[in-house]
């Protein structure tokens, strides 16, 4: 893998740190509830290990995949691959995402999940790129907001590429 187009943007101590304060905030709101923490695949995958590792209360996983993007550009055509395998009526639901970008797929997302009648309903996000908003998302848990750049690592990719390196790193050029 050729990473001399890669220029860290979020190192891993931070990373790390954020996703620990994160989790300390998610205890706060959500031991006695149960919840059911939704992660969109495949990019929240990474973080929502490291998120779930420092949980210590009673949770469930499930996984929806959605995809919307070619390239570095969003295709604006969202596709659900993966939907949602269990009845969250009247539970408490934590989604978990790795970016949120245009906001598209994340207001898809969390819509489909409040027609199913959850209990209560949050978003947790690692990453905001607000600069490229279209549409409106209110983010419960935030861990960084980043600027317009391509950013890949820690689950992120560019075409399958680089969810494997430990930072978050902005794409200078592409491959």
């Amino acid at each position: 893998m050729d990473n001399q187009n890669l220029k860290v943007l979020l190192p891993r101590e931070d990373i790390a740190a954020t996703v620990r304060k994160l989790a300390a905030d998610i205890t706060r709101d959500y031991h006695d509830k149960n919840p059911i923490l939704i992660g969109i695949l495949k990019g929240a995958f990474v973080f929502m290990a490291d998120l779930v590792r420092c949980l210590n209360f009673p949770l469930e996983l499930e996984f929806v995949r959605l995809a919307s993007y070619s390239g570095t550009q969003s295709t604006g055509q969202l596709k659900m691959l993966q939907t949602l395998p269990c009845p969250v009526e009247g539970r408490h639901v934590l989604v978990i995402e790795d970016i949120i970008d245009t906001g598209l797929t994340t207001a898809f997302i969390m819509g489909y999940v409040k027609t199913k009648s959850p209990a209560s309903l949050k978003l947790c996000a690692l990453l905001d790129k607000p600069a490229r908003r279209c549409a409106p998302v209110d983010i419960d848990y935030l861990g960084f907001t980043v600027p317009d750049r391509f950013v890949v690592g820690y689950g992120l990719d560019y075409d399958q590429k680089y969810r494997n390196l430990p930072d978050v790193c902005v794409l200078e050029a592409k491959p």
